[in-house]
């Protein structure tokens, strides 16, 4: 019962956020998406990845082969992907991007931080940075048939993480002043993250739910697995194994939707993928929680 509870409690404002962004939607509000995502990417997400590795108190080692272990949990699913792919006759363009990589941002930093405090956001920054720069190359390869590595040096979220590490190597701190400034502006992330995850699956028009519903519970048990798996390989501590596998369980993320329409994928099929796995997290991820506390 008290686990139970505990997991309510992580989990309840992740999905409640997300739930008043989507009433807001079909009340009929505006909700300019396109300036709040720019705001939350270019400004409050890189200010919180930045102050979350400059004042984290995670050893360097430790976050060293958390990023190994995120880089190989990538490599890994995107196999699994491919040979999915090939073996039930699905469009690679279309859906082997949104298998490799889940919402790590909306939702992964969020859960990491209400489950494991300001420990499991240090290594969730650490996993948004990872996927970001492996979503904005290869991620776009598989969409477009080129890279984008260009944009991936071009992200606030990407400069944010190596001035962020660069702080966490040599110790360094700004001053005082610099340092509130910078947290405050940085704790406007998860909310606006959350309630602009909600407002876009509203907006979303699904297509081809049987296949949408399949393939996220088969991503959802892959990824699982793949996160548990390497977790034990890597000998990682109870906060670092438990970001890394929920991380990789997250649903896919409203981006790959995006990167679908621009580049003439089958964008509805990937907007059945974001709407059905981003409900299905809302009973998954809490049971999956349930496991790794208990690990």
């Amino acid at each position: 019962m008290n686990l139970a509870l505990t997991v309510l409690e992580i989990t309840a404002p992740v999905f409640l956020l997300a739930l008043v962004g989507f009433t807001w939607v079909k009340l009929g509000f505006e909700y300019r998406t396109d300036f709040v995502t720019r705001l939350a990417m270019t400004l409050a997400v890189p200010c919180l990845i930045f102050t979350a590795l400059m004042q984290t108190s995670l050893d360097k080692a430790a976050l060293g082969h958390f990023m190994l272990a995120a880089l190989l949990g990538h490599g890994i699913l995107a196999v699994a992907g491919e040979i999915l792919c090939r073996s039930a006759g699905l469009d690679r363009q279309t859906f082997l991007a949104p298998f490799i990589f889940g919402n790590t941002g909306n939702i992964g930093i969020p859960l990491s931080l209400f489950a494991f405090g300001d420990a499991g956001l240090g290594y969730a920054v650490v996993m948004l940075a990872v996927s970001a720069i492996l979503s904005f190359t290869y991620g776009i390869y598989l969409v477009a048939g080129h890279s984008a590595g260009s944009k991936a040096i071009r992200e606030p979220m990407v400069w944010a993480t190596l001035l962020g590490g660069l702080f966490l190597w040599q110790d360094w701190q700004t001053p005082p002043f610099l340092t509130n400034t910078l947290s405050l502006v940085g704790q406007m992330a998860v909310p606006l993250m959350l309630i602009t995850l909600g407002t876009a699956v509203a907006r979303l028009t699904p297509g081809r739910t049987g296949t949408a519903v399949a393939l996220s519970l088969v991503k959802f048990v892959v990824s699982a697995a793949t996160g548990w798996g390497l977790a034990v390989a890597f000998g990682l501590d109870g906060t670092a194994a438990g970001v890394l596998i929920l991380q990789l369980a997250t649903p896919v993320a409203v981006t790959a939707y995006l990167l679908a329409e621009k580049f003439k994928a089958d964008s509805q099929a990937v907007a059945g993928l974001v709407v059905v796995s981003t409900l299905m997290a809302a009973l998954l991820l809490p049971l999956l929680l349930g496991l790794v506390l208990e690990m």
